[in-house]
This record gives C-alpha cells, structure tokens and sequence, in this order.
C-alpha cells in the first residue's frame, strides 16, 4: 500500500466519530426543535420521577406548578423544584455533585427532615427495563430542551501544591473562618466543634460536649503537671478543659486566624494563660529544638485535614514529640458503609471535598492505623462513636434552622445553604453508617516497652 493511500479505520476511531457525528446530530436537532410546552415539561417530568423516586419514601415533591407527588410513608420532608430547569440540571454526573449544586444555587428546596432527602440513595429501589429507554430519553432531551445555563456555586479558590503548608492554612481558613460570631449560633457554650458524648442519650449538647472532652482526659490518662499537646486546637474547647480540671500545661495549635484569636480569649477569660498557650502553627513544626517535650498528645477532628500522603508525617511528627511512655488520641472521621444500591460511577463523594473541605480526605480506619503503627505507635485502644456524631450533627442542625435568620444575616444565601444541607445530610450518613468516626488510643512505649495505661477500662466509666 502506497504512503498516499487512505489508511483504514480502526474499530475505536470508528466509534468515536460516530458518537461525534450522533452528538452533533442531537444538538442540532435540539436547536431546530421548539422549546417544549408546560404539558410537555410537567409529563416528562411526573415520568421520569415516577421512574426513579424510591417506591417507599417518607417525602414528596411538588413541582414548580403545585403539582404534588406524594409521599408512601407518613412524610418527613417536602422537596420543591423551584423551576422547570431544576431536573435537567440535577440529571448530571456526578449526580451526587450535581444535587449539591442545584440545592447552592436554589434550584430546589427542602423542607422539614434533610436526611430524609439524602437517603434516596439507600432507598433507591428502581429495576429499569430495556423497553423503558426510548421513553426515559425522550423525558431528559424534553427536560434539558428547557434548560438554561447554571451559575456555578461559588467555592474554594486554593493556591499551591496540595497539603502544602500555605494551601492547608488557605483550606483551613476557608472552612473555620467564616464567622466567629456564626459557629457560636448552633455550637455548644464551650465551643467544641467535634463530635460530643452521650453516655445515657439524654444529655443536651452542652453536657454531651462536656461528657466528651472529660472522656479525652481519661483516655489519656492526664495527671497534674504533664504537659499536652493539643493538634488543631480550635477555639480552645479541650485547653481550656484540661487545664482547668486537670492541672496540666496545654500548647495548642491551629492554622485558623479566627480560632486563634478566640481561643487566646478564651483562655484569658478564664485566668489561664500560665497553663495554655494557643498558637498558630502547622502540625509539621511542632518539635521546635527537636526534643520530645510532651506527655500526652490529642488530635480531635483534625486527621481529615492531613491527607494520605502526608499520613507517615503526621504521625512521626507526633511519635517524636511524644515522651517515651505517653500517649495519643487521634479522633478523625472515617470512610464507612458504601450505599450499594447506587452505582458508585453515579456518585463521586466530592462534593464535601469541593465545597465544605478543601482537600479533605477521609480514611478507613485499617489505613489509618497502619500509618500510625509503621510510625512505631502501639495501637491500644479503638472506639467507633458514629451514633454519638449523629446525635451531634442533629443538634447542631437544629440550633442552626433555630437561629436561621441570623445566619443569613452572616454568611448569605448560598452559604448557609452549604451549611444547611451539610449539617443535615451528614447527620443522616453517620446515623446510617456511611461515615463513622474512631478515637484511637496509641501509646509511644517506654524502653522496657511499657506504656502508662491501666489494665482495664473501668477507669474511663468510674
């Protein structure tokens, strides 16, 4: 065959232009096609939900005209498309990102219980059969036909190599300096914003957060004179505890403005500024001259932020800081039971990376205890206290729908949705196990391979 002869197609080139040449042909057609009439919306609209609505859901949904689907179950929540545009921009994938999305933008509404709503993916429950294609496409052309161009929802902007020291304060402020004066509006009166404990279920947020900051000094194991280092020490909640209940010398640290300066506060408010010194500084500086200086150690919430690949250094770093014979609690969200009943190419998990936590990264547990034991830590104690965080995440919702105009008035639209939709799907996750949450208790052995914790746990329920 001559060089000027026509080479032929390969199968795969083959297929790419035809997909090309059908894509276009759909676009073309879309743009000679006149928009679709209401009728036409609202029945491509009822068929295409009726199609992929759960067939037991404790919702409905009411369409931008008033038409109602009801709920099968006594109902929980209302699920409002604002407009007929609302559907089309939901039906892209990442479908998970997309939600999200259209909920920032105000395409849809929610009323009542928001983990209702992000339990669609467990609930989900439809058997699509061949014969349904034809007329499942013509409801998404009609849809996307009405369609306009949707505003991206303003997110993080971050600068440099990720998990870089510059862009893990940039991800950090991003998140935990919004607004002192917001945070105070659904958190407890310490301002812990972590996980609490409810040892009988019945404590309001307050004891429930006191119950868990005593919790983390028992495990710990503190005693009057040790000194404590606390990683990602937010407003100074656990500080300030420690110091004043137990005696002990606390070096904080965090990468937040904000919390700083309302943690320094804080602990002047409450005459302790010979026991606590708060700092900005990232867990990579810690060890100053090098030497290890601290008896004990808690990481509470502050994991997430770390990153796989910087795991190893996070956990030598504090291996090194640590004396011989003292301990470390790392108290961090962990990856849990994946909703099987979605494909997981539907969904992508980004969206709280994208929109909530720059650049954070959730482990399995497994993973992160490996880290932890090639950095020569002994793993001694794992408890998962993924219902507590649900309870948890249930108040702080609540205090925020109470406080709702005030929030408003902090953050704007868009994001107080973020933090509307954050706060009461993720209590449903952890409810239904999709995150769960593990305080790790490591212990850095003496020279004789000892480490100062008792035989039994009856201590940490006396």
């Amino acid at each position: 065959m001559s060089s000027s002869s026509p080479r032929p197609l390969r199968s795969g080139r083959r297929r790419l232009l035809t997909a090309a040449a059908l894509g276009t042909a759909l676009v073309v057609r879309r743009a000679t096609r006149p928009p679709p009439t209401a009728p036409e919306l609202r029945a491509a609209a009822l068929y295409l939900l009726g199609a992929v609505l759960p067939s037991g859901r404790a919702f409905e949904v009411r369409l931008w005209d008033g038409t109602v689907i009801p709920a099968t179950r006594p109902s929980r929540a209302t699920l409002t498309l604002n407009s007929d545009q609302t559907l089309s921009r939901m039906l892209k994938l990442p479908v998970d990102v997309a939600l999200g999305e259209a909920y920032l933008r105000g395409d849809f509404e929610i009323d009542g219980d928001i983990g209702t709503i992000a339990g669609i993916a467990d609930d989900f429950d439809a058997a699509f059969k061949m014969a349904q294609a034809p007329a499942l496409l013509k409801a998404v052309q009609t849809l996307r036909r009405a369609s306009g161009p949707a505003a991206a929802p303003v997110t993080a902007s971050l600068d440099g190599q990720q998990h870089s020291r510059e862009r893990d304060q940039q991800a950090v402020q991003y998140h935990y300096d919004v607004s002192n004066d917001f945070y105070k509006l659904w958190l407890d009166r310490r301002m812990v914003y972590s996980c609490a404990y409810f040892p009988t279920g019945t404590e309001t947020l307050d004891e429930a957060q006191a119950a868990k900051l005593e919790y983390i000094c028992r495990k710990l194991r503190l005693k009057a004179g040790e000194h404590l280092l606390d990683i990602g020490c937010g407003w100074g909640g656990l500080a300030i505890y420690a110091a004043q209940t137990y005696g002990v010398r606390v070096h904080g640290v965090t990468l937040s403005e904000a919390q700083l300066a309302e943690g320094r506060a804080r602990v002047q408010a409450a005459g302790l500024e010979h026991l606590v010194t708060l700092e900005l500084r990232d867990y990579r500086d810690v060890l100053g001259a090098g030497e290890a200086r601290y008896d004990k150690i808690s990481s509470i919430g502050m994991a997430e932020h770390v990153g796989r690949k910087n795991m190893p250094t996070y956990f030598r770093t504090a291996y090194a800081a640590l004396k011989p014979g003292g301990l470390m609690l790392n108290h961090a969200i962990s990856d849990g039971i994946g909703q099987a009943r979605v494909p997981m190419w539907l969904q992508s998990g980004n969206f709280s990376r994208k929109y909530v936590f720059p650049d954070g990264e959730l482990l399995p547990v497994w993973e992160t205890l490996k880290h932890a034991s090639e950095a020569l830590f002994e793993v001694r104690d794992v408890e998962n206290l993924r219902e507590h965080y649900a309870r948890t995440l249930s108040h702080w919702s609540g205090n925020l729908e109470t406080h709702r105009a005030e929030a408003l008035a902090a953050l704007g639209e868009q994001r107080f949705r973020l933090w509307r939709i954050y706060l009461g799907a993720t209590s449903y996750y952890f409810q239904k196990g999709h995150l769960s949450i593990f305080q790790s208790l490591l212990a850095k052995p003496d020279e004789d391979r000892q480490a100062s914790v008792p035989l039994s746990r009856g201590d940490l329920y006396t």
